[in-house]
């Protein structure tokens, strides 16, 4: 990679929360940012207009990461327009709690369809130019969900678990093109996933006795895309505040 170039960065659910954080950190680490969202696109467009207060560049990049033909479709209009996909960060993720017993059948197929099946779904058609250019950074954010088990969570554990197996698997198959695969395990950060939680009892469960901040989770994402970070792959960094080591 030529250093002088500007990188082309796809960050999925990138119009809020730690996407929004990631997408400008690495936009202020010299990438051109694709900010994808769903259905959000005026929170979209704020992400854009930060990045472009920053001095940075970008544009938006709508598609549903859970629907296989819309991934592959908007991956291949990437490439014809920019030729390349540098930097992937699979950040789109979505959260329904029940127990088990009581989970209705949609609430485990949306979760994983949007926690999971996306990552082969966009992880897949980018990973492809990747290793034909011998280059690339894929960063897929996990959870602690993921490691652990939460009650009321086994849709998202089992899709998180899932993403970090699956990153494990793709970056032993990449690592010859010299494309690494990592995993970022936030803990609770201060999103809007954690706004309908008890502040309280999540402080107690917190060794650091705060929440994480989007930006923490972000700095990290930047330095595994980073040349610095060449020899890393296959890691599973957590971002927990202590909550799991």
């Amino acid at each position: 990679m030529n250093s002088a170039t500007k990188k082309v960065a796809l960050v999925t659910g990138a119009s809020r929360g730690i996407g929004r954080a990631v997408a400008v950190a690495l936009s202020s680490a010299n990438s051109h940012l694709l900010i994808n969202y769903r259905n959000r696109e005026d929170e979209a467009q704020q992400t854009l207009a930060e990045i472009e207060r920053n001095g940075g560049s970008g544009e938006l990049c709508p598609f549903d990461v859970s629907d296989v033909s819309a991934s592959a479709q908007a991956v291949a209009k990437i490439l014809q327009s920019h030729k390349r996909i540098d930097i992937l960060v699979n950040n789109a993720g979505i959260r329904q709690e029940s127990l088990m017993v009581f989970m209705q059948p949609e609430q485990w197929t949306q979760v994983v369809a949007t926690n999971l099946n996306s990552f082969f779904n966009v992880t897949q058609p980018v990973a492809k130019q990747m290793a034909f250019n011998r280059w690339g950074r894929i960063v897929t954010i996990a959870s602690t969900s993921g490691q652990t088990g939460v009650t009321g969570q086994t849709n998202y554990s089992a899709a998180k678990a899932g993403v970090i197996g699956a990153s494990k698997s793709l970056a032993c198959e990449l690592a010859k093109r010299n494309v690494t695969v990592n995993v970022l395990a936030p803990g609770f950060i201060e999103t809007d996933m954690t706004a309908d939680l008890s502040r309280e009892q999540l402080l107690a469960q917190i060794p650091a006795g705060r929440l994480g901040k989007p930006e923490e989770v972000a700095a990290a994402a930047v330095f595994l895309c980073s040349d610095a970070a060449a020899y890393i792959t296959g890691a599973v960094l957590n971002i927990n505040g202590g909550v799991y080591t």
